[in-house]
């Protein structure tokens, strides 16, 4: 005599081996796809050719800033709130009436600040201090002519 099993099917636990492992792959897939839509991390430019055109002009002022010996030294003043930009250069250059400084997060376009800073004296700007959240950053300093990129590490908030 042949003895049989007559336990229902959800009483295996090869049955449900077989039926987890390809419902936990659609359950991850959605997730992911979720995380993919609802995060904007910004690092894609739209527009590759117009950027493409631009790289001349950008080499071009790098070069100016070379030529002109420009360095900059940059004082965050956490307790003034304050950003003091000491922009050094050969003789005969002309400080510009104002510099536009743009704090560039690493990995999230979102945080990026953008200033204006007006001159004070002998190559001195200063403005109000931005939230910048901890972290890594580029800071470029710019005028019509020329520009310089450095980078700058934060310990605030």
């Amino acid at each position: 005599m042949m003895k049989t099993d007559k336990k229902p099917w959800y009483q295996y636990p090869y049955v449900w081996l077989v039926i987890c492992l390809p419902l936990s792959a659609v359950i991850g897939g959605i997730v992911t796809t979720r995380f993919a839509v609802i995060s904007d991390d910004g690092l894609v430019t739209d527009d590759y050719y117009k950027e493409g055109l631009e790289i001349n002009r950008v080499l071009e002022r790098d070069q100016a800033s070379e030529k002109a010996g420009l360095v900059a030294v940059i004082n965050l003043d956490q307790q003034l709130n304050q950003i003091k930009l000491m922009l050094s250069a050969n003789k005969g250059f002309n400080y510009p009436e104002e510099i536009k400084v743009s704090f560039l997060n690493k990995t999230r376009k979102g945080f990026d600040q953008k200033l204006l800073m007006k001159h004070s004296i002998d190559g001195i700007y200063k403005t109000e201090l931005p939230e910048l959240i901890r972290g890594n950053w580029y800071v470029q300093i710019e005028a019509d002519n020329w520009r310089l990129i450095n980078s700058l590490s934060t310990q605030n908030k």
